[in-house]
């Protein structure tokens, strides 16, 4: 399953912005009320997911031959909240070819 690159962008854009959306509705929040115990390990999850998701995302513009617009939005939305999951939907329409 996690051998096609287009199931592992889907998987990754849904941690990610799952992870992105704790640090900024949970871990932040309690930062600022004064509890800091949270936003380093939420800061770390979050960063090394990105990282894997922009990996992730490289992977797959060169099997499916993205341009760089597509790059572009699929990357821009790591950092729009929310936006990762509208990513992942439109990913399940996305199909590697056989020759590939």
């Amino acid at each position: 399953m996690l051998s096609n690159p287009v199931v592992r962008l889907r998987l990754l854009s849904v941690l990610e912005a799952t992870a992105f959306l704790f640090l900024l509705g949970v871990a932040v929040p309690m930062q600022i009320a004064g509890n800091d115990k949270l936003i380093a390990p939420a800061g770390m999850t979050h960063g090394i997911l990105f990282l894997l998701y922009v990996m992730a995302a490289f992977d797959v513009r060169g099997r499916l031959r993205w341009d760089n617009s597509t790059t572009r939005r699929v990357l821009v939305a790591a950092v729009v909240p929310f936006a990762p999951f509208f990513v992942e939907r439109w990913l399940r329409t996305q199909r590697l070819s056989t020759a590939a």
